[in-house]
């Protein structure tokens, strides 16, 4: 099973160490950058499961990079501020945040909400959203803009494999791996070209289904 990970996005670094420190009893891959510059390098590579995420950075506003993640991503968010007035919480909730630390804070308490959002975020893996598409692979219900797509089993198999690895290149060997799963003997490679072809019209996803040339097909994550 994948190990879960959280990024912590502080600008303090001797904070973002406790943090780090506070959280390695969690078990998850703990990540740290200083400031949004590095934070949108960190997330083009790979996805955390939560981020900590500092209001105040040094090279921006942590409500605007906020609003840039949830655009695109469904990660929960929790927003570490100095403040504790009603506007910074408001202001931080209706910008998509999941949840807010304020500081100073208990480290007891950060712990369990981090926790929290761990589990939720686990309990919703069958649930992938992305800017106007949402793909419920539980009740194999996939949409674009509200608009129901039907998709076959193959191709269900094929874009989940797709968005649990997306960043990454998928050989084409994987897929006729574990989709063509069912004891076949033999799959003709062309009936993979075929299945991403469909599947790609069916979604209009053509900037996000790439064909990496000579190795398989990626999932590109929206720039």
């Amino acid at each position: 099973m994948k190990t879960q990970s959280i990024l912590i996005i502080e600008d303090d670094k001797e904070l973002s160490n406790g943090l780090k420190l506070a959280l390695k009893d969690i078990g998850a891959d703990i990540a740290q950058c200083v400031n949004l510059a590095d934070s949108r390098k960190f997330l083009s590579r790979t996805l955390p499961d939560v981020i900590l995420l500092d209001i105040n950075l040094p090279d921006g506003s942590g409500l605007d990079f906020l609003r840039e993640i949830k655009q695109s991503e469904n990660i929960p968010v929790i927003l570490l501020t100095a403040n504790d007035t009603e506007m910074d919480v408001v202001s931080g909730l209706e910008s998509g945040a999941d949840d807010y630390i304020t500081k100073p804070f208990s480290l007891a308490i950060l712990r369990a909400r981090v926790n929290a959002q761990l589990r939720r975020k686990k309990s919703d893996l069958h649930i992938f959203k992305t800017e106007n598409y949402i793909f419920d692979f539980k009740n194999m219900e996939f949409s674009k803009d509200g608009e129901i797509i039907e998709l076959s089993k193959t191709e269900q198999k094929i874009l989940r494999l797709l968005t649990e690895n997306r960043g990454a290149t998928i050989p084409r060997g994987t897929f006729i791996e574990k989709v063509w799963s069912d004891g076949m003997e033999f799959v003709d490679e062309n009936a993979l070209s075929v299945a991403i072809k469909r599947l790609r019209d069916k979604l209009d996803a053509s900037k996000y289904i790439k064909t990496v040339y000579g190795i398989g097909y990626t999932w590109e994550f929206n720039k």
